[in-house]
């Protein structure tokens, strides 16, 4: 997602975009290190639910404060997930696994890429909304977790479309549904949440670009207009659209009030779930 942002607006800006992966603690080194940058337009971070909407309610120490050391520019992208599953497991669709689940109460085993990540939570509010009886499993990493789903260790899974849809497209795991609000071409065979009975389930995770707080006005509005064409371009919403993602776009007050919803929305989970770090 940052390659294919900074590679557009390179052109608009007549600046070079360097990305500077900075992995590691849940994403908590590269934001700290955008948050105390220079507020001159120069450093900007690629932010997700993890950063801004998860890590906050989960992490009372963390060396900054997301609301008070950013300025929203602009949402790049959303992207949904698949509820998949172990094909080897007599669950063909969402109702047919709840119906495995509320037989056999804790047998079936759901994985995520860790605790309290976006997977996590997103297993944990399916969890809530149907009640169903499942084991959370958390392995070190989404590739860690498919290999696991794929291999019969695990029986299923939520995933993002870009990882999920090429597993699915072999065969090593089943799609039961997708948590968009309509169908997604690249699995047009999937039904959607709400069409497998559970309604109102629509999730996904999202990236959009901050800058550090005191960034001037004039230059937020310069750079929000550069991601904004950047969404708008043919090519890259083709590109998004093979990775099951939406270009999104927009100011940067209606994103930041989505990110505020985002983060209230998951801090109400994590707290309803009893969900810790430690």
């Amino acid at each position: 997602m940052a390659r294919m942002l900074g590679e557009r607006i390179a052109g608009g800006l007549g600046q070079p975009v360097i990305i500077d992966n900075r992995p590691s603690a849940g994403g908590v080194i590269g934001t700290d290190l955008a948050a105390k940058a220079a507020p001159n337009g120069y450093t900007l971070l690629l932010g997700s639910p993890a950063a801004f909407a998860i890590s906050p309610h989960l992490n009372s120490n963390l060396p900054y404060d997301t609301a008070r050391d950013f300025l929203p520019v602009g949402q790049f992208s959303s992207l949904s997930f698949a509820l998949i599953a172990y094909p080897g497991i007599p669950a063909r669709n969402v109702g047919e696994l709840l119906a495995l689940a509320k037989i056999k109460p804790g047998a079936i085993n759901i994985a995520s890429a860790g605790n309290a990540t976006t997977t996590h939570l997103v297993a944990e509010l399916f969890k809530s909304v149907t009640g169903a009886d499942m084991v959370h499993v958390p392995y070190k990493g989404g590739a860690a977790a498919m290999a696991a789903l794929a291999g019969g260790q695990m029986q299923a899974m939520f995933d993002a479309l870009v990882t999920s849809i090429p597993q699915v497209r072999s065969g090593r795991v089943r799609a039961l549904a997708v948590t968009a609000r309509a169908r997604t071409a690249q699995l047009p065979d999937v039904p959607t949440m709400a069409e497998a009975g559970v309604s109102s389930f629509v999730v996904g995770s999202w990236f959009g670009v901050f800058a550090p707080a005191r960034t001037p006005a004039s230059i937020v509005a310069r750079l929000n207009a550069e991601v904004t064409k950047a969404t708008q371009a043919p090519d890259v919403r083709e590109r998004l659209a093979n990775l099951g993602a939406d270009a999104v776009g927009g100011s940067p007050e209606v994103f930041g009030r989505f990110v505020r919803e985002e983060s209230d929305r998951f801090g109400r989970l994590i707290r309803n779930a009893k969900i810790r770090v430690d």
